[in-house]
């Protein structure tokens, strides 16, 4: 696969995102401090398992030194104060960059002018700007000059492949996402275009595809969250979810996905291989038509 479309390649702090595939690595997201994630003892105020939340970040880190896949971490808090003390400590246990993800506006308005204010601004990735952004959103990312946001391509008026891409580029009524990114000055664009449902991850890969295609950015889902959310999974054998989880990733990388949301950052033992084995699969493909890795830290290299 070789999009003639050129395609960006964006540097988020030391993580390189995009590309023709084949590359790049894809970049692995984990996902911490949820809702109901067991570490948390508070949501509200921020206390958590200290020791087991830096077990879980630390594999995170050591299976993308292994693999070669760079990584970033999805924070999820409920307050302004937990997002803080949640921030603080992911900043100190691993280099890399976070994504800054609430449910309330304000929390990420709040934790944005806090990366400002501490010096983590260039490992901030805001998450996300949707159909559903603000304009107090908008104004907090530009004024705190953050350069760096998922844009969340789902359109619930028109789930096709087609209704992302007519979310983004907007129409006569309404600005598309992307331009709204624009005006708030975000320059390093990462499109995630939503899965609902297991079936739904072929229209997610597939959009993907037309993302890259139409606009050359970086692109990319989180299909093994529906992989968790299928009930049935179970009837099928202890390790039929992992299976699983670990085929819908692969299913979206090899329609071209960039970065890939790996859904609770426990399933990393389940993504790294995974994704590592088929980003090196892509590469040594890819060299049969005049691409070659970027870097040296490429799965192609490092797993077998």
């Amino acid at each position: 696969m070789k999009f003639d479309k050129t395609q960006e390649i964006f540097t988020i702090y030391n993580v390189k995102v995009g590309g023709q595939p084949g590359e790049l690595p894809t970049v692995l997201i984990g996902t911490i401090f949820y809702e109901g994630h067991k570490i948390v003892k508070d949501p509200m105020k921020g206390d958590f398992d200290r020791e087991k939340a830096e077990t879980l970040l630390k594999k995170q880190e050591e299976l993308s030194e292994i693999t070669g896949n760079p990584y970033m971490t999805d924070i999820v808090g409920l307050s302004e104060e937990a997002i803080i003390k949640y921030i603080d400590f992911v900043a100190d246990v691993t280099d890399a960059p976070f994504l800054i993800d609430s449910a309330a506006m304000q929390v990420k308005i709040s934790a944005v002018k806090y990366v400002v204010e501490v010096g983590l601004l260039e490992r901030a990735v805001y998450n996300s700007i949707s159909a559903h952004v603000k304009e107090e959103e908008l104004a907090a990312i530009k004024e705190n000059k953050l350069e760096a946001a998922i844009i969340l391509a789902h359109n619930p008026r028109n789930v096709w492949p087609e209704g992302r891409i007519k979310l983004l580029k907007g129409d006569g009524e309404a600005k598309g996402l992307l331009d709204l990114a624009m005006e708030a000055n975000i320059k390093k664009l990462l499109i995630d275009v939503s899965v609902l449902d297991v079936p739904s991850i072929g229209l997610a890969v597939e959009a993907i595809k037309l993302v890259k295609s139409e606009f050359g950015y970086p692109s990319g889902a989180a299909p093994l969250n529906a992989v968790l959310e299928w009930k049935k999974v179970k009837n099928y054998g202890k390790i039929a979810k992992n299976a699983c989880a670990a085929g819908s990733l692969i299913t979206a990388q090899m329609e071209g996905a960039d970065f890939l949301f790996y859904g609770p950052i426990k399933y990393a033992e389940v993504a790294f291989p995974a994704c590592a084995m088929t980003d090196a699969i892509i590469a040594y493909r890819a060299i049969r038509h005049g691409i070659r890795p970027k870097v040296k830290k490429h799965p192609l290299y490092r797993i077998f």
